[in-house]
């Protein structure tokens, strides 16, 4: 089942980011897809302000993953735009089970290296400001999230 969220703003978007990582669990995987200026990265900053990180969040695409390490718990935040090759050669599935959270952008690019459990998180741009962000979980862990949080 997917749940529809409505998004006016940025802050609208990092509400719903804050509201997710306050339902977090260890090995916890988001997998964020929408065209390019969609907010997939705005989302990223909402939920790492919310872990407790304080550093500067910007989208990881030449270097395909950040990690940040000192919030409540780490974050590992990857982006597979740029990915050239086979998401094995950058260890990409040794994050799922690092006790963090990670989040992929363009994960779309890796569909076939994702774990089965996992949460999908769609931004359609509608207008400058709007956006639909469709939440699709997958396994019991992310449904109980979503229905927690929307």
């Amino acid at each position: 089942m997917d749940y529809k969220y409505s998004s006016s703003s940025v802050e609208d978007t990092m509400e719903l980011a804050q509201n997710i990582e306050s339902e977090k669990f260890p090995n916890m995987v988001i997998c964020l897809d929408g065209e390019l200026g969609s907010g997939k990265t705005i989302f990223v900053k909402g939920f790492a302000g919310a872990l407790g990180i304080e550093e500067n969040i910007t989208s990881p695409t030449f270097n395909l993953i950040k990690e940040y390490e000192n919030g409540e718990m780490p974050l590992y935040h990857m982006d597979m735009y740029r990915l050239e090759g086979n998401p094995q050669n950058i260890g990409m599935e040794d994050y799922f089970n690092k006790n963090g959270v990670t989040i992929i952008e363009w994960s779309e690019m890796v569909k076939d290296y994702l774990p089965e459990e996992r949460l999908d998180i769609t931004i359609k741009i509608i207008d400058e400001e709007k956006r639909v962000i469709v939440l699709t979980p997958h396994g019991e862990k992310y449904e109980t999230l979503c229905d927690s949080v929307l």
